[in-house]
């Protein structure tokens, strides 16, 4: 997968995850929209794969799974590949926050994976961050603070 991926990621979260939007389009007119818009169809099929892979991992038992807060990630050859050591390191920095726990940031690192991209910056990763916060129920404080930062507003501190 390319960046055309998180592209149309970007695009539909920026475009329908909204207070404003009203409306919830179907699949299938939201695939039209973005064919419209440029985007590759095998893009926008990986993209819509991608979704479906977010919400698996969420009705997941992973969030049932106790981890020791004291215990220390140690990324394989492929996730380091992915993500570099700035990377790695802002993930830790979320942690310590308390924006993400360990259950979420493996839902992130995993969610990147399965992106796919050969390239993939800081930038993409705090995206993927805000993507996966939104869709976990429970971390609204998490969310608001990661979207202050996506939006390059000054991220206040969480509650």
């Amino acid at each position: 997968m390319k960046e055309n991926v998180l592209d149309i990621l970007m695009y539909l979260f920026e475009n329908y995850v909204s207070d404003e939007v009203e409306l919830e389009p179907d699949e299938e007119s939201l695939r039209s929209e973005l064919a419209a818009a440029g985007f590759r169809g095998t893009d926008i099929e990986k993209a819509f794969d991608w979704l479906e892979g977010l919400a698996t991992l969420q009705d997941s038992p992973l969030g049932a799974v106790q981890v020791d807060t004291q215990s220390i990630r140690i990324y394989t050859d492929k996730e380091r590949d992915r993500l570099d050591a700035d990377a790695q390191g802002f993930l830790l920095f979320l942690e310590q926050l308390g924006v993400l726990d360990a259950v979420s940031r493996e839902l992130v690192i995993d969610r990147v994976m399965a992106l796919g991209a050969d390239e993939f910056d800081l930038d993409q990763l705090k995206w993927v961050v805000l993507m996966v916060l939104f869709n976990l129920p429970g971390q609204e404080a998490a969310y608001a603070w990661m979207e202050d930062l996506v939006f390059n507003e000054m991220p206040s501190a969480i509650h």
